[in-house]
């Protein structure tokens, strides 16, 4: 693991089931804990980002335009 400038940098091999595991280091950095849901972005040419568990809610706000939509009646 490389740790610089609070920028962290690491490697992880892919298990049989597709699995990986995240370094100690990187959970602890963004507060990731067992039973957490992480949203996976992947783009075939720029790769795969795990952006922070807050960025959900900013997706889904810039997605469908508010944070709390009105009931429609």
């Amino acid at each position: 693991m490389i740790n610089r400038k609070g920028k962290l940098a690491g490697s992880v091999k892919v298990g049989e089931k597709g699995q990986i595991v995240i370094p100690k280091e990187m959970r602890d950095a963004f507060d990731i804990k067992p039973g957490d849901t992480l949203l996976l972005l992947a783009d075939p040419k720029r790769g795969i980002a795990i952006p922070p568990k807050n960025a959900f809610t900013k997706i889904t706000e810039d997605i469908f335009g508010q944070e709390n939509p009105e009931k429609d009646d």
